[in-house]
């Protein structure tokens, strides 16, 4: 096959060439530069001049030509004006999550489609930790046996084209099986620290992104329990359900419980898992299924949710309150969803897809 290969400079993604390279594909790399380096350098360093210079090597070593493709517009239109827009909201949102189905597999694969390449290419492959099947001519995202590991919750916005396009040559090992490979194939990141927060940020903080972008304002710390004011907040958008680092009061441990968009009011306990902060049922809206209608359908296996990335998931049941939104309940309770949260439904280890918690 011929195949576009996203490399990001991790071990991950270097791993999974190699192992396309051995098997004989036509292998071309592609580095997206995303990093807002020229917006907000000031805040910290972008590490992507780092991510290049191992990317460089890796190819090198492997013979595969790479390309470097500025993608710093996409991102900003796609992904980072969402971002702002929803903490604005007082939601939690998770780029990293539409960073896959709107610019990996999404601006990305429109970019190669506008290419005069002499043989267009069969796949999109990356270092995620998640797998492919096809199952009576449809193509179903599965979970990696690594579970803490496993990146379908991320990759739960793919469309069933996407999916059928999608390539995840190291979905079927453990992490720790990718760092022998990294070491048998002499790889330079072998040892490199898997990379933390998110996608467009490098190591710039995202309280810092928030706070170049809307300021503060102050605010009460109010206890959900007495309504008693504990203290002041610098703004309701720097803290998200079930937070408890950066609040700074005595008496603690304080968790976030609530928030008040229009009066700046950030709801605080040190009770995070009474019964009062616990829920078991929440709606669910802006759908996305990775598989056609007629495989949501069928029956068979133990449908469960997955309210962040993790290995934890709850059985559930869903109720259809519209062709748009889904009223979920779950077996037992969580105290930590938050709006704009993605919620991502499984059968068995095939991903069905999800929606934004509202």
């Amino acid at each position: 096959m011929n195949i576009a290969m996203l490399l990001s400079g991790g071990v991950d993604s270097s791993v999974a060439l190699r192992l396309l390279k051995e098997e004989g594909h036509t292998i071309t790399a592609f580095y997206l530069k995303i990093w807002l380096e020229d917006e907000m350098s000031f805040l910290g360093e972008c590490p992507w001049e780092d991510d290049l210079s191992y990317i460089e090597q890796v190819c090198r070593d492997a013979d595969v030509p790479l390309e470097v493709v500025p993608f710093q517009k996409e991102y900003w239109e796609r992904i980072v004006s969402y971002t702002i827009d929803e903490v604005k909201k007082g939601r939690t949102p998770n780029p990293d999550v539409l960073c896959n189905t709107r610019v990996k597999f999404g601006a990305f694969y429109e970019y190669l489609m506008t290419r005069n390449d002499s043989v267009p290419f069969d796949k999109i492959a990356s270092g995620h930790y998640a797998q492919t099947e096809i199952i009576d001519g449809v193509a179903y995202l599965k979970r990696s046996p690594d579970e803490l590991k496993d990146q379908t919750y991320f990759l739960s916005q793919l469309t069933q084209q996407q999916v059928a396009m999608a390539l995840f040559p190291i979905g079927h090992l453990r992490k720790s099986e990718v760092r022998v490979l990294a070491e048998k194939f002499g790889l330079p990141n072998a040892k490199r620290k898997d990379s933390q927060g998110l996608c467009f940020l490098g190591k710039i903080r995202f309280d810092e992104f928030v706070k170049f972008h809307l300021g503060t304002k102050k605010g009460d710390m109010i206890d959900f329990e007495t309504k008693k004011k504990m203290g002041e907040h610098e703004g309701f958008w720097y803290y998200t359900i079930g937070q408890r680092k950066g609040i700074k009061l005595s008496g603690g441990p304080w968790y976030v419980i609530d928030k008040d968009v229009e009066k700046n009011i950030v709801y605080i306990s040190n009770s995070y898992r009474s019964e009062g902060t616990a829920r078991n049922t929440f709606e669910v809206s802006g759908l996305n299924w990775t598989v056609p209608a007629v495989a949501l359908a069928k029956e068979g296996g133990i449908l469960t949710v997955k309210v962040r990335h993790g290995a934890s998931m709850y059985p559930c049941a869903l109720k259809w309150l519209s062709e748009e939104r889904l009223e979920v309940t779950i077996d037992g309770y969580d105290t930590g969803l938050a709006a704009g949260q993605f919620a991502v439904f499984y059968r068995g280890v095939y991903c069905l897809g999800g929606g934004v918690i509202e």
